[in-house]
């Protein structure tokens, strides 16, 4: 599988463009999203390779749109990394019971955002 576009899903700014610098240093193409439905919107509309996904959201949290993803036809194989504060074993657990394909816990290095993508 090649990766090209990345969707970032946060709603923090800080960790978004944090996020979008790690991935487009090492060649990637990310779009941002500050909000699960804005997330699920680009999502159909940009068709990306992987999305990068807090969980801790206002409007729609990660786990939900997760869910969402995986129930669109469109999103049901992309892969998704929760990239999350949470960091309890219940979080990872749940996080991939949703449907996530992989888990980075904050506080994180490049080296983790971008190896977790080339596992994929």
């Amino acid at each position: 599988m090649t990766i090209t576009k990345i969707l970032i899903v946060d709603d923090a700014a800080t960790d978004r463009n944090n996020l979008k610098d790690i991935v487009t240093s090492a060649g990637y193409v990310a779009s941002t999203a500050s909000s699960g439905k804005e997330g699920m919107e680009l999502a159909l509309k940009t068709k990306p390779d992987v999305i990068l996904l807090d969980i801790l959201m206002q409007d729609m949290d990660g786990f939900e749109l997760c869910r969402n993803l995986r129930a669109n036809e469109a999103t049901k194989s992309t892969p998704i990394i929760m990239v999350s504060s949470k960091n309890q074993k219940a979080d990872r657990v749940w996080a991939l019971e949703q449907g996530a394909t992989g888990y980075v816990p904050k506080p994180y290095t490049p080296k983790d955002i971008i190896d977790s993508i080339r596992r994929l």
